[in-house]
């Protein structure tokens, strides 16, 4: 890397952490909100499965664990590129 370019990784790193806290905090938000309204479109239920519904089986609560999971990685991967990208269009480095 060239010398002039030494301290841009540094501030694009800078740049990138609160976006990554906060977008950890929104992500979670949105991955909720979004699981909900695909679980109640798959099954009708306005209630979630909760790990400790000991009126839900099993398969149920592994289910919509899996899927929550899912949604979950998704909406942190999508926001995380996001900001990732957004920080390269400012310092014209890549977060890493």
């Amino acid at each position: 890397m060239p010398q002039a370019l030494e301290g841009v990784t540094g501030v694009a790193k800078l740049l990138f952490k609160p976006f990554a806290i906060l977008s950890g905090i929104l992500g979670g938000v949105i991955a909720s909100a979004v699981f909900s309204k695909v679980w109640k479109a798959a099954t009708h239920e306005d209630d979630t499965p909760d790990a400790s519904d000991e009126e839900r089986g099993l398969k149920e609560i592994l289910s919509a664990a899996a899927l929550k999971g899912a949604i979950a990685g998704v909406v942190k991967a999508v926001l995380h590129r996001g900001g990732a990208s957004g920080v390269r269009g400012l310092t014209g480095t890549w977060p890493a």
